[in-house]
C-alpha cells in the first residue's frame, strides 16, 4: 500500500472474521468490495478465514485474483472472533492503515454504511460505532427477544461507560490503528468489542456513532454462533463496570 499524502483521505481496513462461511463468502466479498472502490483506492479489505472446515477456504482464495485490495490472512485450526480480529489489526498497523473497521460476513449490517463510517474517519475521530439506538437507526428481522436483551443491556452499558455510546456491544464499528496498537486484548469471542470499549475510554478522545439498520442473519446461513449467554453478560458488565470505577487495564502496549 502506498503512504497516503496529508491531502488523502484517511486510509482504513475492513476487517471481516470468518468460519465456515461458505454459503456466504462470495456475496460478502463481493459487496464489501464493490463499496470499497466507490470510496476510491484508500481501503481495502481483510478477510481472516479462522480455521474454517468447510469450502471458505477454497472460495476466499479463488476470488483473491479479482480483487486488487482483498487481503487473505488464514489459519490451520479455529482460534476465536477475537484472536482473528488481533490478527487484522497486526496487519493493518504493519500496512499502514490509518483506521480498522471491523464487520461481520453475514452482511446483517449495509455495507452501504461505510460511506458513513468514511465521513467520520475524515473528521479524525478516534472510535467511530454503528448504533441501533440512535436516530435513523433500528433493527429489522430480529427476533425480540433479542432486540429487547440488547436494548435494555446497552441502555445499562451506555450509563456506565458515560462515551456517548448507546450502541456498546456493536461490532460494527471503526477505530485509529494507532489507538487499537496500544491494547493489550485478551478475550477469544465477541466480549473483546466491550473489552475494546473499555480500553478506548483510557485511550481514546473523541467518540462519535453512525445509525445503522441491523438485519436477521439469512436463512440460508449457518447458525450464528452468538448467543446472550450467561458468561458473555458477565463479560460486558465486568468491562462496563470497570470504565464506570476508571480502573484502568492492567498492561497496556507502548
Amino acid at each position: 500500500m502506498i503512504a497516503p499524502s496529508q491531502s488523502d483521505p484517511p486510509s482504513f481496513c475492513v476487517i471481516i472474521p470468518m468460519f465456515n462461511e461458505q454459503a456466504g463468502a462470495e456475496v460478502c466479498v463481493v459487496r464489501v468490495t464493490a463499496e470499497l472502490a466507490r470510496l476510491g483506492d484508500h481501503a481495502a479489505l481483510v478477510v481472516v478465514n479462522d480455521g474454517s472446515s468447510d469450502d471458505t477456504h477454497a472460495i476466499l482464495k479463488g476470488l483473491q485474483p479479482e480483487f486488487e485490495d482483498f487481503h487473505l490472512l488464514e489459519y490451520d485450526s479455529n482460534r476465536g472472533y477475537g484472536a482473528a480480529l488481533r490478527t487484522g489489526v497486526a496487519f493493518a498497523a504493519e500496512s499502514g492503515f490509518d483506521y480498522c473497521l471491523f464487520m461481520d460476513s453475514d452482511l446483517t449490517n449495509d455495507p452501504a454504511d461505510l460511506e458513513r463510517f468514511a465521513a467520520e474517519m475524515e473528521k479524525g475521530t478516534d472510535v467511530i460505532k454503528a448504533s441501533r439506538f440512535v436516530k435513523g437507526g433500528g433493527m429489522q428481522g430480529v427476533p425480540w427477544q433479542r432486540a429487547l436483551v440488547s436494548r435494555m443491556g446497552n441502555w445499562v452499558a451506555s450509563f456506565l461507560f458515560r462515551v456517548g455510546v448507546r450502541d456498546c456491544t456493536n461490532g460494527f464499528r471503526a477505530v485509529k490503528t494507532s489507538i487499537l496498537a496500544q491494547m493489550q486484548l485478551t478475550e477469544r469471542g465477541f466480549p473483546m468489542i466491550v473489552e475494546e470499549l473499555y480500553q478506548s475510554v483510557f485511550l481514546a478522545q473523541t467518540f462519535t456513532e453512525i445509525p445503522v439498520t441491523l438485519t436477521n442473519r439469512a436463512d440460508t446461513l449457518r447458525l450464528t454462533s452468538f448467543t446472550y449467554d450467561a458468561v458473555t453478560l458477565r463479560k460486558y458488565l465486568g468491562y462496563a463496570l470497570k470504565a464506570f470505577l476508571r480502573l484502568p487495564p492492567k498492561q497496556m502496549n507502548p
